[in-house]
């Protein structure tokens, strides 16, 4: 499925709006990838654990923001954004949102 952040695919016309769909994701940081953060902190360099956490995060949510899509029978999503925030006891918890505009295209 054809995702973007435009809101619009250049090579194809949209013919039909389907609607609004969304993905969401939440994943717990683990006690291990805070102490070596923050070493990070302390010593400098990027957070790897982290970066990856986030990213699989942002890989979960897309996914099921694009299913939602397909359900709506779907060829892309277009406008696509991603929210991210902290939740939980002590932000604790990684949250993050896709959400875009369904579409069939030309």
């Amino acid at each position: 499925m054809l995702t973007a952040t435009t809101h619009s695919i250049a090579e194809r016309p949209t013919t039909q709006t389907l609607g609004v769909v969304a993905g969401e994701a939440i994943i717990g940081a683990h006690i291990f990838k805070d102490l070596f953060a923050g070493i990070r902190d302390i010593v400098g360099g990027r957070a790897a654990s982290y970066e990856d956490t986030l990213r699989e995060a942002r890989q979960m949510a897309t996914r099921d923001m694009i299913e939602a899509a397909q359900r709506l029978g779907a060829d892309a999503v277009v406008g696509v954004d991603y929210d991210y925030a902290t939740i939980g006891q002590n932000g604790s918890m990684l949250m993050v949102s896709a959400t875009g505009t369904a579409v069939k295209l030309g």
